[in-house]
This record gives C-alpha cells, structure tokens and sequence, in this order.
C-alpha cells in the first residue's frame, strides 16, 4: 500500500513510539488520526505534524473503553472520509512480581488492579481498535492494514506477567485476524520492539541503562524511528500479513 492521501491511525500517538510513527507516516503523505488519553501530547504531537505540513487530527480517547473507541472510529471517517491503516501502539506497564518473597516471607504479590490495567490498555485496547477498524474498512470496501505493537516480553519476562500476557496475545491477535480479514483485503503485521529510547528508557540511571543493555548484543537501545521504519515496512509490502517482525537488537528473553 502507498499511503499518500491515506489514512493512518496512531493510538498512543502523543509521544514517544507512537509520535515516532507519526512522523514517519505523515512524511510519506499520510494524513494522520491521533489517538491518546493525554491532551497535552496529543496537542505537541499534532502542532509539530502541522508546521510541517501534515494533515493531522487528535482524539481523546481511551482504547479501553468499548464507547470511546468507536466513537472515535466514526468520527475519523467523517473527518477524513476513510481509514485505511490503524497502528495499535497504546500501552502501559504495571510491573510486579507474581509474588514477591524476602528472606522466606512473601512480602507482596501483583495485585488484580495491575494485572487488569494492563490487560485493559493492552490487549482489549488492541481487540477493540483492531474490531472497529476492521468493520469501517470493510464497510468502506477500501481494504487496509492492521499494525500491532507487540514487544519482546511476549516471550515471558520476569516481572511482567501481565505485560508479557497481553503482549504475546496481542501478536496471537494478529496471526488470526490475518486468517479473518484476508477476504476484505485488510492485512496485518506486528512489531515486537525490544528496549526502546522512549521518555521512560532515556531518563534512566546510567548504571540501570547498561545493565539493561548487557544482554543486548548491539549493545543500545532501540530508536523509535527504527520502530517506525518497521511499521512502514509493513503497510507497503502487499504480500505481508500475519507476521511478527522482532526488532531487539538481537536480544533473547
């Protein structure tokens, strides 16, 4: 798919991976829908798209909310007219061990909240993003691309039992939407970044950073626009779909 004139949707779009992919899709002509819970990074994101030159609109919207989520699919559509590519990037962590132990006492465990938060912004937040859009492209009979942001914990990383959960469904989500949706030309693809250098990664300590890049065997973070070049990658090539791409570095959980 060539994405000038298209329209791509970016959910966690105010910063970060998502303003990243933004930026990348906007310079190959898209006109870009952005979608975050955050105000203020949707209005950052959205006036640097503008100044240069890109069509660009923002949505409040939280993806975990079934009424929000296709509120905002429809009001894409009347905005732009159709919605040809949607980048599920929206995520947040609430680490925790499954249970902690200290000197033989359990001193504290995940607790539901952090498991249902995560699940409810990562995985039911791609579920229902990736539904609407799926309906309003086949209603629009204009095909289109489903990008998942997955991430290398999908392989089981300790501390995040529900980080790596929604993740490694998020990219199950993705294998059998491509089954699904192949008969109304909508394709899929997942991205499963390992560290990143988001806000979060570069306010690090740089003791903590090189120990979370020792395992790494290029040894750095991940760029965003790396990220972005994957996804790009993705919605041009017609003949990818149901796909994983892991971008780590060469790093293995």
């Amino acid at each position: 798919m060539q994405v000038t004139d298209k329209t791509v949707v970016v959910t966690g779009g105010g910063r970060g991976i998502g303003r990243a992919l933004a930026e990348r899709f906007g310079r190959e002509g898209a006109h870009i829908a952005l979608l975050d819970v955050n105000s203020a990074d949707l209005d950052s994101t959205r006036a640097a798209l503008a100044a240069a030159g890109v069509v660009a609109r923002s949505y409040e919207v939280n993806v975990a909310d079934e009424e929000d989520v296709v509120a905002a699919m429809d009001r894409i559509v009347l905005d732009f007219g159709r919605l040809d590519v949607v980048i599920n990037n929206a995520g947040i962590l609430r680490d925790a061990l499954l249970v902690k132990v200290k000197d033989g006492e359990i001193v504290g465990k995940m607790s539901l909240a952090q498991w249902q938060a995560v699940i409810d912004v990562n995985l039911t937040g791609v579920f229902l993003c990736g539904r609407e859009a799926a309906e309003r492209m086949i209603r629009l009979r204009s095909g289109g691309v489903i990008v998942n942001i997955s991430s290398i914990s999908k392989h089981g990383n300790a501390g995040q039992s529900n980080y790596s959960a929604a993740k490694a469904g998020v990219t199950a989500l993705t294998v059998v939407w491509a089954k699904e949706l192949a008969r109304h030309g909508i394709r899929t693809g997942a991205i499963a970044p390992g560290g990143t250098r988001t806000e979060i990664l570069a306010s690090m300590r740089p003791e903590m950073l090189e120990k979370l890049l020792a395992p790494v065997p290029l040894r750095r973070l991940g760029e965003p626009e790396e990220i972005a070049a994957a996804a790009a990658f993705i919605v041009s090539n017609d003949f990818f779909s149901g796909r994983c791409i892991d971008l780590d570095g060469g790093l293995r959980i």
